[in-house]
């Protein structure tokens, strides 16, 4: 990549991280994107797929061939922390601590590349995705036609990777990702005086037992072999200080490898709700919101990714599945594709994902485009199961 092209990518992408559109509120993000292809000369771009996504086609005589390139747009409802930084996000409470704004941009680079390297011929779908971090932005996106409308044999896409080393591809042979649910678990008591415990039926003291008996689950009910999470990350109750509560709320992210270990966990919670019935005279409710499949690779895809990979960076194998889940799990369930790793260097000081310190490493860009550029090439050189 030349040194004009890094220098613009850079300029996109603190843009984009100085003004982060949030799940579901990606518009003014999928705006600067459409304009950038245009600036680009990418005339075929279809916006507003599956809600905030934007679609453009690359294409080239000669072959009947296509390809799929996924990034994701949107931000989190984090504050930024850091106080210095110039290209700091302008709105309250929302950041980019995932790296989407250089997803975004390493495709957008991906596009100039292409578009300038007449060695490949079929069509290449650029595909902005809306709504990552757990808005269902790739379902929406299938159920809008995305396939139907837009096909492609194959589809790829990367995570910037805290912890690895910059610009090194990380491609598993498998599984990438996890598998998970987000729930939500309302334990509905009665209210009453704080000073006249025996007149009601306590649901903070019934969460604390449910805090307490839902992280057996997974040390006492899981094979010791099998990777599972329960994290109980948000708990509500109560409105005044000399009142029992009425109710409270806890939310929950699980996550797991394998389907029949979800279900494990999904049951171990049910029952642990069923024993607090049954001990506080409350009533409780284990809700699934909804979730990720895993992220695993085809392994034709994968192979095709770790040599791609190759000619552009260094790269690594066999290394372990991450518990985070991935949205574009349910793009691998609808056609061939893999998804890799690519290093954002050192993750100490507050630079891991979702941290409001969080900021992507710009000098991964280049490697970022042109590992997405030489795989579609690839891709496109190859007949589909070759």
């Amino acid at each position: 990549m030349d040194t004009a092209l890094a220098e613009t990518l850079t300029r996109w992408r603190r843009h984009l991280h100085a003004n982060p559109g949030l799940t579901h509120h990606e518009g003014v993000t999928a705006a600067f994107v459409a304009e950038k292809l245009k600036e680009l000369g990418v005339t075929d771009i279809v916006e507003g797929v599956g809600g905030h996504g934007v679609v453009a086609t690359l294409h080239r005589p000669g072959s009947n061939r296509s390809v799929g390139l996924r990034g994701d747009m949107d931000a989190l409802p984090i504050e930024e922390a850091a106080q210095d930084l110039p290209w700091r996000s302008t709105v309250p409470n929302v950041m980019h601590a995932c790296g989407h704004d250089g997803h975004t941009t390493a495709l957008l680079g991906a596009a100039a590349l292409l578009q300038k390297d007449d060695s490949w011929s079929g069509t290449v779908r650029l595909v902005f995705q809306p709504a990552e971090e757990g808005g269902g932005g790739a379902r929406r996106m299938i159920e809008d036609g995305l396939f139907r409308r837009f096909p492609m044999d194959r589809i790829f896409g990367w995570h910037n990777w805290p912890g690895l080393a910059a610009g090194t591809v990380a491609v598993h042979d498998s599984a990438v990702m996890a598998a998970g649910n987000r729930m939500e678990i309302i334990i509905e008591g009665h209210a009453g005086h704080a000073a006249l415990p025996h007149l009601a039926r306590d649901p903070i003291v019934a969460a604390g037992h449910f805090i307490v008996a839902s992280q057996s689950i997974v040390a006492r009910s899981l094979d010791p072999m099998d990777t599972g999470v329960v994290s109980l990350t948000v708990i509500e109750g109560g409105e005044a200080q000399n009142q029992i509560a009425a109710r409270a709320r806890i939310l929950a992210s699980i996550r797991y490898l394998r389907d029949e270990v979800g279900e494990q966990i999904r049951q171990g919670l049910r029952r642990v709700g069923d024993g607090l019935e049954a001990t506080f005279g409350v009533k409780v409710t284990v809700n699934v919101q909804g979730g990720v499949p895993v992220t695993k690779n085809h392994p034709a895809e994968a192979e095709m990714a770790a040599e791609a990979a190759g000619a552009v960076t260094q790269v690594r194998r066999h290394m372990a599945p991450a518990m985070t889940g991935e949205d574009f799990s349910h793009f691998l369930h609808e056609v061939p594709g893999a998804f890799v790793w690519i290093g954002n260097g050192p993750s100490d000081n507050g630079r891991e994902l979702h941290n409001p310190h969080y900021d992507f490493n710009d000098d991964v860009l280049p490697v970022a485009s042109g590992f997405l550029a030489e795989v579609a090439k690839r891709s496109l050189a190859q007949e589909q199961g070759a």
